[in-house]
Order: structure tokens, then C-alpha cells, then sequence
């Protein structure tokens, strides 16, 4: 059931995360690009070789673009997400191969079902990036093993920030996460956030990319084990 959620996980979510100080010493209000340190929770794991070490992420009212790659380059994933039309975009480049994958709100929700959270909050506070962050402890509904402490801040202006991840239930931006997939479990950082103008057609769906379905992303990745 899990590998059915391969587009909304580590990007997306997520895909939607948020965060900063800006490089002027001002904070970011709705537009900019921000940087994330990604790390491999168990290094033994034999996909690890494979994993990204950042994720980068531009935003602008209210939209996001997050992008990773592996491989040198020969792969590369990019989740968008659109808040006001509910959709979430998929873009993944393979080699040679452009595909793409749009999710309708009911499609993002029904996959969202398929990895539950259970999500306690806690007392704990820290600093991420220049913003003061509330914490929460994580379960995963059908994996107990998989336990972590998210952290995200409410003093960023963004609206609805996870819609389109499992933690759309926090109302705040994610500064701090974890994503299991395909036993593959990562830690996701907001490391630094720049000022900067966002070109609109960065949320945009390439031409050159072939839109195929749901049943044949998670085929792709599915192979990429």
C-alpha cells in the first residue's frame, strides 16, 4: 500500500515546506528560494548511495516548486503544488525520459489516506532558519517502528501550507521532517532561505514532458529499487 504514495513523499512533501531568514536579515513574506539538507536515517540501507543530500524549493504567492536529483544529475524529481487549484505535479526526469503526473484534490486525498499519520503535539520549541518552531511527535498509523519529531513554524504567511502532504493536518509550515518510502527513510532540514524574484512559469507543466498515470509513475519507481 505504501508504494502507492510515491509522489507525494519526500517532496512534496511534500511538498510543501516553507521556511527562512531572509539575506537581507528581513524574513521572507511570500517569495523566494529555500535550501534543505537531506540525510539518509540509516546509512546501512542499500538505496542510500542513491538518495539526494539537499532539496531546493522556490515559492511565490502561495505556490511551491521542490526539485532533487541523484545520480549526477541522471534523475531528478520535481513536485508543484498549487493550493487554489488543489493539484499537485509530478515532473520526473529519467535519463532520457520526461514524465509527468497531475493529482486533482480528490486524488491527493485519497493518496494521503493511504499513509496516516498520527500526529501528538509537544511542548518542545527551537530555532530553524531564524524562526521559532513549535514541535509535534510523528507515528506512522500503519508502522509503529517509524517514530520522529517534526518542527514548524506559524510566523511564516502562508496559506495551507501541507494540503497536499500527509501532514496537511499541521497548520504551519514544516521546517523539520522525516519521510519513509521503500524502506527509505529521510530527514529533511530548512537549512537556508534567499530573498529572491520567482519566474511564474517555474510552477508551470513543461510541454516537453509526457503526462502518464498514477499506475505508471509508481511502476517507474518501482523499478528504480
Amino acid at each position: 500500500m505504501k508504494k502507492r504514495f510515491i509522489h507525494c513523499t519526500f517532496g512534496i512533501l511534500l511538498m510543501l515546506i516553507i521556511s527562512s531568514c531572509g539575506g537581507d536579515g528581513g524574513k521572507v513574506a511570500d517569495e523566494g528560494t529555500i535550501e534543505y539538507t537531506a540525510s539518509v536515517v540509516d546509512q546501512a540501507n542499500p538505496m542510500a548511495g542513491l538518495a539526494p543530500s539537499k532539496m531546493i524549493m522556490r515559492f511565490k504567492n502561495n505556490k511551491a516548486c521542490a526539485e532533487m536529483s541523484a545520480g549526477m544529475g541522471l534523475f531528478s524529481t520535481t513536485f508543484i503544488t498549487d493550493p487554489e487549484k488543489k493539484t499537485l505535479t509530478q515532473l520526473v526526469k529519467l535519463l532520457n525520459k520526461k514524465l509527468s503526473l497531475v493529482l486533482n484534490a480528490a486524488q491527493i486525498e485519497k493518496e494521503n489516506a493511504v499513509y496516516k499519520l498520527d500526529v501528538t503535539p509537544l511542548k518542545g520549541v527551537k530555532t530553524i532558519a531564524g524562526y521559532k518552531c513549535q514541535s509535534a511527535h510523528v507515528k506512522v498509523h500503519d508502522d509503529f517502528d517509524t517514530k520522529f519529531d517534526i518542527f514548524y513554524t506559524t510566523e511564516l504567511k502562508i496559506d495551507n501550507p501541507n494540503f497536499a502532504t500527509p501532514f496537511h493536518m499541521i497548520d504551519g509550515v514544516l521546517m523539520e521532517y522525516q519521510m519513509k518510502k521503500f524502506g527509505l527513510e529521510m530527514k529533511f532540514t530548512a537549512k537556508s532561505v534567499k530573498k529572491e524574484d520567482i519566474e511564474d512559469s517555474i510552477f508551470e507543466l513543461p510541454v516537453e514532458y509526457k503526462a502518464v498515470s498514477l499506475e505508471e509513475m509508481n511502476t517507474l519507481f518501482e523499478q528504480l529499487q
